[in-house]
């Protein structure tokens, strides 16, 4: 091999770092590592299920106790967004601009709402078979719409679609249906049912085995107050001198 060729021979080169340096190398590791960690995944999909639970119930039992059951659906709703955030933005390959970002929250959040609706619906129908029959249907109606504009593959327009159809007569039929049923049914009465304590039931107090009549309406409430040991004995003397011992 002559002089020129050995001149003219390339050195050997290093492997190729990637544009951006060893600061891109770990940022991408960490974008994988947050796909791959289970218990991230496991969060956001227990999210889902949890907050969607709170809000099913609290949308059944909001007549119950206003108060409670609307902290109990916002916290729900908090949950959601939280496995929506974790899901769709945290452990994805590529994060959506803000517009997507804020489409995915609202969408997120009456979709949690829609799946609340449909499975409390459902599930408590028995118990309130009046409300059910309005949540159901509009449930499946709601959480359709959701899915779509929360799909980043599904353009909305396919909500007016015949799937979008298809999904408004069932939800049609299913409350024409399940007012039918719930009229058949009736409401439970006050002392049964799912009513969590609302009604209110007689309490008979008992003493000695022996049950205290309830107080006739009218009545004075105040009870009669017992005669005292004064005047108890004066009565048993009284008796004793009209047992024969005359005077």
């Amino acid at each position: 091999m002559s002089s020129s060729q050995l001149i003219d021979t390339p050195a050997p080169t290093t492997s190729a770092v990637p544009v951006g340096g060893r600061a891109a190398l770990r940022r991408a590791r960490t974008r994988r590592n947050r796909r791959t960690s289970l218990p991230a995944r496991y969060l956001g999909y227990v999210g889902y299920f949890v907050g969607a639970g709170l809000i099913s119930g609290a949308v059944v039992h909001h007549p119950l106790d206003p108060d409670r059951y609307t902290r109990i659906a916002g916290y729900g709703a908090l949950v959601f967004l939280a496995a929506t955030a974790l899901n769709e933005f945290v452990l994805t390959r590529e994060r959506p601009g803000l517009p997507r970002m804020l489409v995915v929250v609202a969408a997120s959040l009456m979709l949690s709402f829609g799946i609340g609706m449909l499975s409390g619906g459902l599930q408590h129908f028995a118990d309130f078979p009046g409300r059910g029959a309005v949540l159901v249907p509009l449930g499946l109606a709601v959480s359709f719409v959701a899915y779509v504009i929360k799909d980043a593959d599904t353009p909305w327009q396919r909500i007016f679609s015949l799937v979008g159809l298809t999904v408004l007569i069932a939800s049609a039929v299913a409350f024409v249906g399940l007012r039918h049923v719930a009229a058949s049914v009736g409401e439970p009465g006050e002392g049964g049912g799912h009513s969590h304590g609302t009604a209110e039931e007689p309490e008979h107090r008992q003493g000695h085995g022996e049950e205290v009549p309830p107080i006739a309406p009218g009545a004075p409430d105040t009870p009669t107050p017992p005669s005292s040991p004064t005047e108890e004995g004066a009565g048993e003397s009284t008796a004793g001198h009209g047992d024969g011992h005359n005077h």
